[in-house]
């Protein structure tokens, strides 16, 4: 899957949201200063050849909606973070977060329940 662009994966966390939209209802979620709305209606565009998102279209409208789950780009973008910065381990992701980050005793447990139940 490519990679998508800072922009565009703020458009696709609005469609992950609104699970369908139109270029319109898209720009209004986003903050100010919002962006043209030419500038939403080409990333969407793109989105689409990218074959990340599709339309349907009801009277002059068109409603777009993801074609990729937020959970399969969540998954790729982790383990890519986990290679290229963590040497591929995991373990060294959750040491990482430990020391920088101060995870509570709690928290630690909350992991190893997580981790237990796979």
């Amino acid at each position: 899957m490519k990679q998508l662009t800072k922009a565009e994966e703020e458009i696709m966390q609005i469609l992950w949201n609104l699970k369908k939209a139109t270029v319109k209802e898209i720009l209004d979620e986003m903050p100010n200063p919002q962006p043209a709305y030419n500038t939403v209606s080409t990333i969407i565009r793109i989105l689409e050849d990218k074959g990340i998102v599709d339309y349907e279209k009801v009277g002059k409208s068109h409603y777009y909606y993801p074609l990729l789950e937020k959970s399969t780009y969540s998954n790729q973008n982790i383990s890519k973070l986990v290679e290229n910065y963590f040497q591929g381990s995991f373990k060294n992701l959750v040491s990482f977060f430990v020391k920088e980050n101060d995870l509570s005793i709690k928290e630690l447990e909350s992991i190893i329940k997580e981790i237990d139940k796979k």
